[in-house]
């Protein structure tokens, strides 16, 4: 294209993509002027202007306004900062499209009314500190009129739904849920009656005694290698896998040893029913959550990183099964 050229705005119109009107718009808004003007009043622009217009027409269909063109036409702006303006502005509607769509799902999954509508819009809004507020209110009332171990109530308050700053639908889905849930006063009465029960009842004071809580947490570490294991795919009957499996069956008989006893003997019978129960809790793990605090827990789990990774109690059976039998 010769830069001596002019073209007329139904040229112009052609190579850019715009329309004639649109071509005159721009000009009469001071966007982008014509080159020059025939003497019947044509407008006519050359190839700098062409190229101006197509880079309008780009901005536009990125959501620039009319002013934030301007200033970047005249050199007031570089586009980097154009762009860095609208990438924030698209961050805050990506957010509130995420907000719009939780909402409306929930609103189909619960046929719900319009005061729950207005109140579920409130709870995808709130801020950190009024969800905090909220869990801590929820675990306030639930410890409160009876006394439990406190290592235990600590882990129960330490299990918080802190949403990421650009969440999915799905876990502002799940946010909906667990909100709806810690504000229902039958539900903290339930968890309540539920958690006393667990902590004072049968073998309750025995599996919440500090030596119990102790080799549990010990447990939790031990828990790693295997999930390690078989994200991996270690085959359960290497020499790896025996050796999780002994470290297992080590902090299993150990749980109940005392000065007095030295704990479970560690028998390639023990190994085996030990592996029949990991099947057990496989099932019971597929099992949906029954009472409103298994519920919570999911739902926080949702919150913060989808989904938990489930314990891979059929890899650690296998592990078990496996080194009951001597090594060759």
């Amino acid at each position: 294209m010769d830069m001596k050229d002019l073209y007329a705005i139904g040229d112009v119109a052609r190579r850019t993509g715009l329309s004639v009107s649109a071509v005159r718009y721009y000009a009469d808004a001071g966007v982008v002027t014509p080159a020059a003007t025939t003497p019947a009043g044509h407008r006519l622009y050359d190839v700098s202007a062409i190229a101006r217009l197509e880079l309008v027409r780009t901005l536009r269909e990125l959501d620039a306004g009319l002013d934030e063109i301007r200033r970047v036409l005249a050199g007031e702006a570089t586009l980097r900062e154009l762009a860095t303006t609208h990438l924030a502005l698209l961050a805050r509607q990506e957010a509130r499209l995420r907000s719009r769509r939780a909402v409306l799902s929930a609103i189909v999954r619960q046929d719900s009314t319009a005061g729950q509508v207005m109140l579920m819009h409130k709870l995808v809004g709130m801020s950190d500190e009024e969800r905090d507020r909220l869990i801590d209110d929820f675990w306030t009332e639930v410890t409160t009129g009876w006394e439990p171990p406190e290592r235990m109530v600590q882990w129960w308050r330490a299990a918080r739904p802190e949403l990421p700053e650009q969440p999915t639908a799905a876990q502002l889905e799940a946010w909906i849920e667990l909100a709806e849930l810690v504000r229902d006063t039958d539900v903290r009465q339930a968890v309540r009656r539920e958690l006393q029960e667990a902590c004072t009842t049968g073998a309750g004071p025995l599996m919440t005694s500090s030596p119990m809580l102790d080799s549990l947490e010990a447990g939790a570490a031990i828990g790693q290698p295997v999930m390690d294991a078989a994200r991996g795919q270690v085959p359960p009957d290497s020499p790896e896998g025996r050796a999780i499996a002994d470290q297992w069956m080590g902090w299993l008989t150990g749980i109940f040893a005392t000065p007095d006893a030295p704990g479970l003997p560690d028998t390639p019978e023990f190994r085996v029913q030990t592996a029949d129960h990991m099947l057990a809790g496989a099932e019971w793990d597929r099992m949906p959550a029954e009472g409103p605090f298994e519920r919570y827990m999911e739902l926080v789990a949702a919150v913060v990183n989808g989904p938990p990774e489930q314990f891979p109690y059929e890899w650690l059976a296998a592990a078990l099964r496996a080194s009951a039998v001597p090594a060759p």
